[in-house]
């Protein structure tokens, strides 16, 4: 390959010029009578092929250009009239959106709406114009260098509501590519949409909208085997946000279509013409062989400016001559080579590619800071008013002046506050972190929450969209928590009293019965006459004595049991033999439900608590006694954070106390205690932990031998025993407060 000489060169663009006039000029008087009767589209092999029809054969391809924002491609034909009107078509065709022909000056002009820039090419065959565009260049595998850089917001749509409407629905669909669609229902056709990168994610904010409770989900489609893994979709301020978290390597599209939103995301296609691994990572532009010998190297820059079509300026240093051979290697790789080999370096500002020596471009670049500075220690400073609204003045100086606190010790609250320039003896912290100028001064006003800041008018500029950005409505949270407590007791006991008396007394005659039955031991003999007394117990008589009891700390505690008597005696009355039988069972459920909520702003913990103080006496260093009181309290403390996905991140500590048994230095204190940190979904409901105890006891008092005997046995033995369950479970409840919430 070989090189014109630059005046050579000249002379052929101006004749390559002068013959595409006259191309013109005779495609326009052949064209005179043609009309554009139609226009398809059609995708083939992931390329969009638009077809336009003509009356009459056209004799040259059409001149056209290309516009980035919004991406379109303009083609006129002089000379041509059309039917067609406004939206000539509307597709759904891959990266075409619709098409447009205008009339005007006897020309006919086709404007072809695209969703992404992309190069394109036109064949004539006969009365038919093909115009093939390449599908748009796939997103880099590394999301920093993505086609849309991460925080960049494109305006899809402007609002146009003025009150704020529910979205409909938000589906989910795969396509026949593989590609997921997610289809959102609208309102109306006046939603404004805004669409950015966060990260991998993709972020879409439906303005002025509110969601139905429940459209208040994340959808887990990773099974349907397109890049999207979730859909979460939720309420944020006045806005409804939908974040589409993909997997891999992707492309987006999003076009609107009547009261439906539809997102698309492609997976990504290889580009044939992408490097190999080992060529160097982030080289994408069009290959191109370069055999030279000895060529001048201003010359060769030429030969990059041509074939890229960048407008190129060389600095007159740059000079001297180049060997090379390069085959099949990207453009922008082969210009970094032939930089690297000369000593060059670049530097683009806007469209215009500037190649000069490092040194040249580094010392300009040093002038220029210079200047910029320079101009800044002599530019006239002014003063601005700003009204602030969610944020305290002293804190908005404070990160202003970089300082530890925003307030001076010991200024009175109504007087303005002036905060002079940060000396040098301030921290390091503090001078790295000031964002006023050395120049600039601040005053806070506390009364009327204002700052009055004095400084250069760019970093007012610089300030003005600082305090734009922080000085918005915090976000609250509602969060609810649920201490359920629930108990499951059951206790039983069986025991007997067994004895003999004898009575030396004359009997009273045979006709005595031979048996009594009472209530209990001491009612069987009074009955049959073997005490008069009612208190006597009768327990020199007993030689069995082992009734049914009642346990400490169980069900049981503090329950009389059930007992019945029997005596037996002779015909004289005078010996006995007594018998009572006792018997206890018990059961009992029980559930407590604590339920405590509380609201609290963005990052800010909140506490409340419920329950008694219990006073004890407590020892002073002087010997006495002081009264001191100990909480057993219900009590919540939670900090929560919202993350940009919409979820909640909480440290969260619930204490469950309570008043337990007696002792001798007083009440002690039955504690449950939960510390932790968890993230939840808006809306969502999280178990914090659970207790679960459970004691059972089984105790048998017998006599030895006796107790033994089956059946007769329990004549002589007290059995008894007892089952409690005890289970705490903590729930907790995150939900995003919105405006609509409270006003409700």
């Amino acid at each position: 390959m070989m090189s014109l000489r630059p005046e050579r060169a000249s002379v052929a663009r101006c004749l390559a010029g002068a013959a595409l006039l006259w191309g013109l000029a005779c495609a326009a008087a052949a064209q005179a009578a043609n009309v554009l009767q139609s226009i398809n589209a059609s995708t083939q092999g992931g390329q969009v092929v638009v077809d336009m029809q003509f009356a009459q054969p056209l004799q040259a391809a059409p001149v056209g250009f290309t516009i980035d924002r919004p991406a379109a491609v303009v083609l006129d034909f002089p000379g041509v009239s059309s039917p067609l009107g406004l939206d000539a078509i509307k597709s759904t065709q891959g990266n075409l959106r619709s098409a447009d022909v205008v009339q005007a000056q006897g020309r006919a002009r086709v404007v072809l709406n695209l969703r992404r820039s992309t190069p394109y090419t036109t064949r004539v065959e006969g009365r038919q114009l093909l115009v093939t565009m390449q599908a748009p260049q796939s997103a880099p595998a590394n999301p920093s260098a993505s086609a849309t850089p991460v925080g960049e917001t494109v305006h899809f749509a402007k609002s146009r509501n003025t009150l704020q409407l529910a979205l409909r629905s938000v589906d989910f669909h795969r396509t026949s590519d593989g590609s997921g669609r997610i289809v959102v229902g609208l309102p109306n056709t006046q939603v404004g949409v805004d669409i950015h990168q966060q990260g991998q994610n993709i972020v879409v904010d439906f303005l002025n909208t509110s969601l139905p409770s429940d459209l208040r989900r994340r959808m887990l489609v990773g099974d349907f085997a397109t890049p999207v893994k979730t859909i979460t979709t939720f309420q944020m301020g006045d806005n409804v946000r939908m974040v589409v978290q993909p997997t891999g390597a992707y492309e987006q599209s999003a076009y609107q279509a009547n009261n439906q939103f539809v997102l698309e995301v492609h997976p990504q296609v290889p580009n044939p013409r992408q490097l190999v691994a080992g060529s160097g990572p982030g080289y994408h532009g069009r290959k191109l062989s370069l055999d030279f010998q000895n060529i001048d190297v201003r010359s060769l820059l030429q030969v990059f400016a041509d074939f890229t079509g960048l407008n190129v300026v060389v600095s007159d240093s740059v000079s001297g001559n180049l060997t090379l051979r390069l085959k099949d290697v990207p453009w922008d790789q082969a210009l970094h080579i032939i930089l690297q080999a000369k000593g060059l370096g670049e530097r683009k500002e806007g469209n215009v590619l500037w190649i000069a020596p490092r040194q040249e471009i580094i010392a300009r670049e040093r002038t220029e800071l210079q200047a910029a500075k320079s101009r800044e220690a002599l530019e006239p400073l002014k003063t601005e008013t700003f009204q602030l609204n969610y944020q305290k003045a002293a804190a908005v100086v404070a990160l202003l002046t970089g300082a530890t606190s925003g307030v001076q010790q010991g200024a009175p609250n109504t007087a303005p506050i002036p905060y002079p320039v940060l000396s040098s003896a301030n921290t390091a912290a503090s001078n790295t972190s000031r964002i006023l100028s050395s120049r600039g001064t601040v005053i806070a006003d506390p009364r009327t929450n204002q700052i009055f800041v004095t400084d250069i008018p760019s970093k007012l500029r610089e300030i003005a969209e600082f305090i734009h950005k922080i000085d918005k409505p915090v976000r609250q949270v509602l969060i609810e928590a649920r201490i359920v407590e629930a108990t499951d007791q059951f206790g039983r006991s069986l025991g007997a009293k067994l004895g003999y008396w004898n009575n030396n007394l004359p009997g009273t005659g045979g006709n005595n019965p031979g048996a009594a039955v009472g209530g209990d031991y001491l009612g069987v003999g009074q009955a049959t006459g073997q005490t008069l007394a009612t208190g006597a117990t009768l327990t020199d008589s007993q030689f069995v004595n082992l009734p049914a009891t009642t346990i400490a700390n169980t069900v049981l505690a503090g329950v009389n049991p059930g007992t019945l008597a029997i005596s037996l005696f002779n015909a004289g009355a005078n010996r006995f033999i007594n018998l009572e039988l006792s018997a206890l069972e018990a059961d009992g459920q029980g559930k407590v439900i604590s339920a405590p909520r509380v609201i609290t702003a963005d990052m800010q913990q909140a506490h409340i608590e419920q329950g008694t103080e219990i006073p004890y006496q407590q020892a002073t260093s002087s010997g006495a006694t002081a009264v001191q009181f100990a909480k057993a309290v219900l009590s919540l403390d939670v900090t929560p954070q919202i993350t940009p996905d919409g979820n909640v991140i909480m440290n969260v500590a619930v204490h469950k106390d309570s008043v337990g048994q007696n002792t001798n230095n007083g009440p002690a204190i039955n504690t449950n205690t939960v510390s932790t940190q968890v993230q939840v979904e808006n809306g969502g409901t999280v178990v914090l932990g659970g207790i679960y105890t459970s004691q059972e006891s089984d105790q048998t008092d017998k006599v030895p031998l006796l107790g033994d005997i089956p059946v007769l046995g329990y004549l002589f033995k007290t059995k008894s025993k007892s089952m409690q369950k005890d289970e705490l479970m903590i729930f907790l409840t995150p939900r995003i407060v919105n405006n609509a919430d409270l006003t409700h």
